[in-house]
């Protein structure tokens, strides 16, 4: 059974960290409206949704996916990059624990789970703005002795990896590659994100649909072209915090 832990929107989300776009002013109660039919989505899709209670004190903290790298054994506690970000860890580690084994990254490591995109037991992680060379190297020293292997990837004019590509499955990778270096991905089929659509890059595969943010038209027509059930949703509210559609949902068997 697949888990999905979520977070309700912080009443905070308008003091965000932003980094690649202008800020724009969020509509709190259409945040939220969104974020509950994105849940409701999951849900439909086969997860088990598990949500959170908001975190007035952390603005972003309705991104659980960014503290925290879950594989089938553990859990690993990130260092986010972003400082004012890292208190959201308690709470969801408290939430992890009757899930999984906790395990810690430490300083002077950053990394985010935004910057991780795991295939199969290979877990490609970007080297970008919130994610470093120590952050990836304590990812690696935790995960080798239990099979994985961990590449690391750059990510140029963009948040995180994730922002720039995801896994569609079969050996096939959605990406915007203006933001990322291909190179690690030779062994995979690459579908480009249209013309004018970079961020329809991030993308999240469940039960068997593909989910996409509502507005890029050109990009779902893409991926239906090539077989995949697209399901959008408008989350456009907290794409203004530079979100997509992993960043709100920590997902995982158990």
């Amino acid at each position: 059974m697949l888990t999905a832990i979520t977070r309700a929107v912080s009443p905070a989300i308008n003091l965000c960290e932003i980094g690649f776009i202008e800020r724009q002013l969020i509509d709190l109660s259409k945040a939220d409206q969104q974020h509950r039919q994105y849940e409701a989505l999951l849900a439909e899709l086969g997860a088990s949704v598990v949500s959170l209670p908001p975190e007035p004190d952390y603005p972003d903290s309705v991104f659980v996916e960014d503290p925290a790298v879950v594989v089938d054994e553990v859990a690993i506690m990130t260092r986010m990059g972003a400082a004012s970000r890292r208190g959201e860890s308690e709470s969801l580690a408290r939430a992890l624990a009757p899930y999984r084994k906790l395990r810690w990254l430490a300083e002077p490591a950053t990394l985010e789970g935004g910057d991780v995109m795991r295939i199969g037991r290979t877990l490609f992680v970007g080297v970008s703005q919130r994610t470093n060379r120590a952050g990836i190297d304590q990812l690696t020293d935790e995960l080798r002795p239990l099979g994985y292997s961990v590449v690391p990837v750059t990510v140029r004019g963009a948040l995180h990896l994730k922002t720039a590509c995801c896994s569609l499955g079969e050996d096939t990778i959605l990406a915007n590659r203006e933001w990322l270096d291909l190179e690690p991905f030779s062994q995979f089929h690459i579908v480009d994100v249209a013309p004018g659509e970079g961020r329809a890059a991030n993308v999240l595969t469940l039960g068997g649909s593909v989910i996409i943010p509502a507005g890029f038209p050109d990009t779902t027509e893409i991926l239906a072209r090539a077989g995949k059930k697209v399901r959008t949703v408008d989350v456009s509210e907290l794409m203004k915090a530079e979100a997509g559609v992993t960043c709100s949902s920590l997902i995982f068997e158990g």
